[in-house]
């Protein structure tokens, strides 16, 4: 059976976790994908992606007026930035995709709609767990 585009564009972290060990094995990187390294290359692209946008001032949602180039750039350093966070999260044997899910719940308690809705403001002490938000 022949897969649809629309199959082919759903990627799970499962896939891209089995295609970066894959990647790695091909190239005997395995040596050098310490937790240490693999955490000091996500910084070092998350500082790329940061370049992008440095002097930009705020941009809209959708990025109005980005060329077809810097947006197809936008998208490198992003994949960049998930690909070394997915190896990092399977050499430290961490389920990214359970971690950020249990991630959300505890946020869901955390910033109660009732308190949060329609506010950036941090939460200094909430009814749920009395702890400063970030602890």
């Amino acid at each position: 059976m022949e897969s649809t585009t629309e199959e082919k564009n759903n990627v799970s972290l499962e896939d891209l976790k089995s295609k970066m060990a894959e990647f790695a094995k091909e190239r005997d990187w395995d040596q050098f994908h310490s937790p240490r390294n693999l955490l000091l290359a996500l910084v070092g692209e998350v500082g790329e992606l940061s370049e992008i946008f440095q002097w930009k001032g705020e941009v809209p949602r959708g990025l109005p007026g980005w060329k077809e180039e810097e947006k197809q750039h936008l998208g490198e350093e992003l994949s960049d930035v998930l690909l070394y966070l997915v190896r990092l999260s399977d050499i430290c044997e961490v389920d990214l995709g359970k971690a950020a899910l249990r991630k959300l719940e505890l946020n869901a308690l955390k910033y109660p709609v009732s308190l949060s809705k329609g506010s950036s403001k941090k939460l200094a002490f909430n009814s749920v767990d009395n702890h400063k938000p970030n602890e």
